[in-house]
């Protein structure tokens, strides 16, 4: 009889639920049910809709037990720095807020008058997002203090989830770090900077790892989904869980968990909260077993995103690839600059930086994405060449996960600009990951290494030479 495991994967646009068991030693996935998702606003502010999305996350369990496939456990990733805030019954206050929501706006200046930029990176080693959980807490401070003298606790989305399928409060450490508010050497809560920021400390839950045990389902939820079966913890936050899934064992290994953001990183066993990593713009994620995501955030597949909306929305992005692959314009713009963020039209923004730097337009879609390929491969191998000088060490390769794995023009490029052999694959990274903490912790693979073994066995992976 086959054992399932089930990953829920929600991001900002939708969630799906993935239903996975092992079959001749490899593992084989099945999506059975998709959702879509959406930040709205209300009264002035953008929020999250979690009533919504757990009443989405029960009915594709429900879909398990139609098919027959009950689970033998589950877990639960989404994004990173929006929670729920828990009144002293367990019930939710207010709404959860988005982290696209402006009430963050001049917070850091607020949290700078009590600690440095500088001191808060060589405390904490993640790099300042003014939607960084640090932030979102001062804006409550600030603006709605009754909200956390209220509060008995402060989930992350996905710890919120698994508190209303088992009633357990707990925060997985990897979407933690995310917070700006954990110690990468005691790899807990920072209680002292907590303090000294004025934020109640009670409301601070116990801080567990990727593949705990939190329990069975609660009885009237067991009821309703039709089915029993355990809540395991995963890498919460969907880059620790993308990252997990990378297949490969080797020491020193360059990742690129590429979609709407491409995260591009390595592994360390320390975090490094030097002055000079802070000033490249480097950061320091909890990952899987304690290690270290360390990582910069580059703007990816977003502009490319935004372009086909804008210029040819009927075509397939592997259509745009293709046609981008025969362009001979050599144009290159800063990708990561912050005019790429969110203009009010991305082709004509990429025209104008060419424009400005005295380079050559793109004209259709194939030169605006030929543009936009070549841009983000000169900042991949940028970005490789810093790795290499702050860890002192070269990089031969570099694994390519998540959706645009499937970037074949991109893929080939990146292997040429950064002069390393390119791995591209799985797609499906983050579920992956989700799956393979669930499945180490039921026996079936015997730690990470196993893990991505069998990964690296049981998925196709692409392998794209320099020359």
């Amino acid at each position: 009889m086959e054992r399932y495991y089930l990953a829920i994967d929600i991001g900002a646009s939708g969630g799906r639920h993935i239903l996975a068991h092992k079959e001749n030693g490899k593992i084989v996935l099945e999506e059975i049910y998709r959702f879509s998702n959406e930040m709205r606003s209300f009264f002035g502010e953008k929020r999250w809709d979690a009533d919504r999305l757990f009443k989405e996350i029960k009915k594709g369990m429900k879909k398990c037990k139609k098919l027959g496939k009950i689970p033998v456990s589950m877990g639960i990733d989404t994004w990173a720095v929006d929670f729920a805030l828990l009144d002293k019954d367990g019930m939710c206050l207010g709404d959860v807020v988005a982290y696209r929501d402006n009430r963050t706006k001049d917070m850091d200046e607020e949290v700078y008058k009590i600690i440095s930029q500088e001191k808060l990176y060589e405390r904490t080693g993640i790099q300042k997002q003014i939607f960084n959980t640090i932030y979102q807490l001062m804006a409550l401070k600030k603006k709605k203090p009754e909200l956390l003298r209220k509060a008995s606790k402060m989930l992350l989305l996905p710890d919120y989830f698994h508190y209303l399928l088992t009633g357990v409060a707990v925060t997985e450490y990897t979407n933690a770090t995310t917070t700006q508010l954990v110690s990468p050497v005691t790899k807990d809560w920072d209680y002292e900077l907590i303090e000294s920021l004025g934020y109640p400390t009670s409301i601070f839950p116990e801080l567990v790892l990727p593949g705990t045990i939190l329990g069975d389902l609660k009885e009237d939820l067991a009821e309703e989904v039709g089915f029993k079966c355990k809540v395991v913890v995963p890498a919460t936050h969907d880059t620790a869980s993308a990252v997990m899934a990378v297949p490969s064992n080797e020491e020193d290994v360059l990742y690129i968990s590429s979609g709407t953001w491409s995260l591009m990183g390595t592994e360390l066993k320390e975090a490094n909260c030097s002055e000079e990593s802070r000033l490249r713009n480097l950061t320091n994620e909890g990952g899987y077993d304690y290690r270290f995501r360390y990582l910069k955030n580059i703007m990816g597949l977003w502009m490319i995103q935004s372009a086909k909306k804008e210029i040819c929305d009927e075509l397939s992005f592997g259509e745009i690839c293709e046609m981008a692959s025969y362009s001979k314009i050599t144009s290159i713009v800063e990708c990561n600059d912050d005019r790429f963020l969110a203009p009010v039209n991305m082709t004509e923004e990429v025209r104008a930086a060419c424009r400005e730097s005295g380079q050559e337009e793109p004209r259709g879609i194939a030169d605006v994405a030929a543009v936009i390929y070549n841009s983000l491969a000169k900042c991949y191998a940028d970005t490789k060449k810093e790795l290499e000088e702050i860890a002192g060490k070269k990089y031969n390769s570099i694994h390519i996960v998540g959706g645009g794995s499937n970037a074949d023009y991109l893929n080939r490029l990146t292997a040429k600009a950064a002069n390393v052999t390119v791995y591209a694959g799985p797609t499906e990274a983050t579920a992956i990951g989700n799956l393979a903490a669930q499945m180490i912790t039921s026996g079936e693979f015997v730690n990470l290494k196993d893990a991505r073994k069998c990964i690296f066995e049981s998925f196709e992976i692409k392998e794209y030479q320099c020359f």
